[in-house]
């Protein structure tokens, strides 16, 4: 296979495989660690009107989503790649990087957490990816 085509195939593989997984634990994290009271964590208004209700707790999941789905994501890329795996890997944690930036203009929460999950969650764990991806060739 020609190792361009290759390569956009292991990013576009590595993007489905980490947003299944983001959503996956996002769609779990309600029953591991239940929303507040009264909060709606079904649509962006409901989460919206209700984040002031949230406690540390509730920001466990959503980091653990943003982190291990970049990281699977970027681990598939990498995995796959043609060559280069570490920049295909480091190219799907800044696409998710773009998503959670996102986020934080589009979901109200608190600084503390905006400022880890935007340092922590996305561009160290698809560097891990690549490095574990490295390790083995």
């Amino acid at each position: 296979m020609n190792p361009t085509v290759r390569n956009v195939l292991a990013v576009l593989g590595g993007l489905v495989v980490g947003s299944v997984v983001n959503m996956g634990i996002i769609t779990l994290s309600g029953s591991i660690i239940p929303p507040p009271d009264g909060a709606d964590v079904t649509t962006t208004e409901g989460l919206k009107a209700s984040m002031h209700l949230f406690q540390p707790k509730h920001f466990i999941m959503p980091f653990l989503a943003h982190a291990f789905g970049t990281f699977v994501g970027a681990l598939v890329a990498a995995l796959l790649a043609a060559s280069q795996p570490m920049r295909l890997a480091l190219g799907i944690g800044a696409f998710f990087l773009v998503g959670g930036v996102a986020s934080i203009f589009m979901l109200p929460s608190p600084l503390w957490y905006s400022i880890l999950d935007v340092v922590g969650a996305y561009i160290p764990m698809a560097y891990l990816a690549g490095m574990v991806v490295a390790g083995r060739r």
